[in-house]
């Protein structure tokens, strides 16, 4: 305490580079706790609200190295590829503070098979599945039942692991990526049943037993309008949801969520951090399509403009083990359009200059940019996403779409037709 007994403000570092880690920079800029913000690696974007370290989110030590150099009072990790690889157990072990699942909790999302095996013995819902490692058993097993099936790799693939195939020709490819091409690394693949519903996401502030629920989003995975085209890391999403329930949310938070984080305490494995569920309304009901670690991406940046509370409060509590208590969110709805390069998520091309990005009104979070020559160039795959807020969802999406037309750059698409779900729904009301 300083002498007038207001606490000395923090110093947090966030770990990560993408639009996820702008957005959780973004929150922790408005926190009357926070004096400081670092980030590691950061882009062009969150340089405007932090000081971006030349790290990247995989070095582990040298992370934890700069953490206790600068007396970081608080370390949030964004990305999953850093949680998997231990930086919690590190942190911790330096007596360092952290906001994140340790390694073995990470499994959640690190192995579809350790999630799908703790759903089983733990009554959580979900489709029904089997593991292979071998290419011929997969493709026999997926030969031998109904189409389409859901191929899943069994590790981290930057949101690109999973395949629906409608086909055994598509099928048959999925399998030979990533059990012959190892086009993922060496792994696993899980096969499930084929499920059909309206998904969304539910994410959750985890500390042990103590689920503090987020507003609800809905992610648009596939590149193209009309979910068409390839799987990809999301192309944008919006919140709230007018097709699920309080009785729905009700249910996913305490059959789902709750379930989840009482089992992984159960299995020696507490979980702190965020909880993310993948979540779909089956005609059967409420079912788990995936679990994350962390923050999902694009969802983090439509739900955290909508907190009220101080973020820094939950992520301190929540780091220490403690009861985050509740959360206030703004009523107002919000929509993200993402911008991404052209052939992504295939190969594309780096280092086109981007333009127009002061005279947007709303928010522009940052996910592969870079300042080249003076110039803001794209430097990802999806470079930057639009979030509008509106009274409701169909405002906020006009308003985005409005938004993202004033962005030049000659080798980005979007797509049109995020959150039209939602007005669908509402029509049918």
């Amino acid at each position: 305490m300083s002498e007038n007994n207001i606490p000395r403000r923090a110093k947090v570092l966030v770990v990560g580079g993408g639009g996820r880690e702008h957005a959780i920079v973004d929150a922790l800029s408005r926190s009357s706790r926070v004096e400081k913000i670092y980030c590691a690696p950061g882009n062009a974007g969150i340089a405007r609200q932090a000081k971006c370290v030349p790290l990247e989110d995989t070095q582990i030590d040298e992370l934890a190295d700069f953490a206790g150099q600068e007396g970081i009072d608080l370390t949030v990790v964004g990305p999953e590829v850093s949680l998997a690889a231990g930086i919690v157990d590190e942190f911790e072990s330096r007596g360092l503070k952290i906001f994140g699942p340790s390694k073995a909790a990470a499994r959640i999302e690190s192995s579809k098979e350790f999630a799908k095996d703790l759903m089983g013995r733990y009554g959580i819902p979900t489709a029904g599945y089997r593991a292979f490692d071998d290419y011929r058993k997969a493709s026999e097993y997926v030969r031998s039942r109904p189409l389409p099936a859901v191929l899943k790799y069994d590790g981290l693939a930057a949101g690109k692991g999973v395949v629906i195939a409608r086909t055994m020709e598509e099928a048959d490819a999925a399998l030979r990526d990533m059990l012959l091409d190892d086009k993922f690394g060496k792994g696993r693949v899980v096969v499930e049943d084929f499920l059909t519903g309206p998904e969304f996401s539910f994410m959750c502030f985890v500390s042990g037993r103590k689920v503090l629920p987020m507003v609800l989003a809905q992610d648009h995975k596939r590149a193209f309008d009309g979910d068409e085209g390839p799987n990809t890391g999301g192309m944008g999403a919006y919140s709230p949801l007018p097709f699920i329930t309080p009785e729905d949310e009700a249910f996913a938070l305490e059959k789902v969520m709750q379930r989840t984080a009482d089992a992984l305490c159960d299995e020696g494995c507490p979980f702190t951090g965020v909880l993310y569920g993948g979540l779909m309304k089956t005609p059967q009901g409420i079912r788990v399509i995936e679990f994350n670690a962390r923050f999902g991406d694009p969802e983090t940046e439509v739900v955290l403009p909508r907190l009220k509370s101080d973020i820094y409060d939950i992520f301190s509590a929540v780091a220490d083990g403690r009861d985050p208590g509740e959360a206030e969110w703004h009523d107002f709805a919000t929509l993200g359009i993402v911008l991404a390069s052209k052939g992504y998520p295939g190969s594309y091309e780096k280092g086109y200059e981007i333009t127009g990005t002061e005279q947007v009104d709303g928010v522009v979070y940052h996910m592969g940019t870079a300042i080249k020559e003076g110039r803001l160039v794209t430097s990802g795959g999806r470079v930057m996403i639009v979030v509008c807020r509106s009274a409701d969802p169909e405002q906020a999406r006009c308003r985005a779409l409005e938004e993202v037309r004033k962005i030049g750059c000659e080798n980005l698409f979007y797509r049109s037709d995020i959150g039209m779900k939602a007005l669908s729904f509402l029509v049918k009301k």
